[in-house]
């Protein structure tokens, strides 16, 4: 039993991780209506800017403190993701205004190639750790109640808690802000909320800048979990059925989708894995999102689209 409960605990843990990855596919698509495949780029981009600036700072500026350098690297890749956000939306999404979803879809891709060679050009091309001094041991919990006890990574749990803390701040701002709610009327129709007075260049640049923290925060976590190299950006396809399961347009799709796909890969690889010959943590969450996508293509708590003719 005791086991059972670690691998759970375990699979919970990285469900949040998940989420909040897929919270950036969530966030633009919300405002825009379309799938941002640079989501996966943004985090790899954001995780260099972070670890290089922690390195650099210090070096720059002649002191030795590694937490200063910690926040300071934070701001600074901050104000470059919302610089990031301003130039999508300048260069690229003002331009599409209006614009068919599958051309919108074709920029985001453009996007993601722009911002793997780009990071490679300015910050390198080698694996960078991230160390914000989150805890790399285990404990163990409960061995007067299971034999042997709970072994729980320090580092998870952290991360996981801070994940979850963003996530529900992102579903209070979607829910019971003004801008939350012109984001959703933005994604809803463009036209409609450009003739109710919701300036759309402002919505899109606010809603880039967000998913661009989401992606530094998501970049923060697994760049000290993994260090920071170029692999990193295909750590977002993870959250690909979580988006699927929960739904495109829902925060806590996410969350729920998230959660699901993490207990479910961890538990199938520990109880089902040894009559395949092992693997299934890999391809799990794939098969259940295509599942969905025969069954109820929506998602969990997407909104169902009707079309009348």
């Amino acid at each position: 039993m005791g086991f059972f409960i670690e691998t759970l605990i375990g699979g919970l843990m990285a469900g949040m991780l998940y989420s909040l990855i897929a919270l950036g596919f969530v966030l633009i698509f919300k405002a825009s209506g379309v799938f941002n495949f640079a989501q996966g780029a943004m985090v790899l981009f954001a995780a260099l800017g972070m670890a290089r600036f922690a390195e650099w700072f210090p070096q720059w500026f002649g002191f030795e403190s590694k937490a200063l350098a910690n926040v300071l690297a934070f701001v600074a890749a901050m104000a470059m993701m919302v610089v990031v956000a301003w130039l999508i939306e300048r260069l690229a999404l003002s331009k599409l205004v209006n614009q068919e979803a599958v051309t919108l879809l074709m920029a985001t891709l453009g996007i993601t190639y722009f911002l793997d060679g780009f990071g490679q050009t300015l910050f390198g091309n080698d694996i960078y750790k991230i160390d914000v001094g989150m805890p790399k041991d285990p404990v163990i919990v409960g061995d007067s109640l299971f034999q042997g006890g709970i072994l729980i990574s320090q580092e998870d749990l952290i991360a996981a808690l801070i994940a979850a803390a963003l996530v529900t701040l992102l579903s209070v701002f979607f829910q019971k802000t003004a801008t939350g709610r012109a984001l959703r009327a933005v994604a809803d129709d463009h036209q409609a909320a450009q003739s109710i007075g919701i300036p759309l260049n402002r919505i899109w640049v606010i809603v880039w800048s967000v998913a661009g923290f989401v992606a530094l925060v998501a970049g923060i976590i697994w760049g000290s979990k993994l260090g920071v190299q170029f692999s990193l950006s295909l750590v977002a396809l993870k959250a690909l059925p979580v988006v699927i399961l929960g739904g495109l347009t829902s925060v806590p799709g996410a969350i729920i989708g998230g959660l699901i796909i993490g207990v479910g890969e961890k538990l199938s690889e520990i109880y089902i894995g040894p009559y395949f010959g092992g693997g299934i943590e890999i391809w799990f969450a794939y098969v259940l999102a295509l599942v969905f996508l025969l069954v109820r293509p929506q998602g969990l708590f997407g909104e169902k689209i009707i079309d009348r003719v």
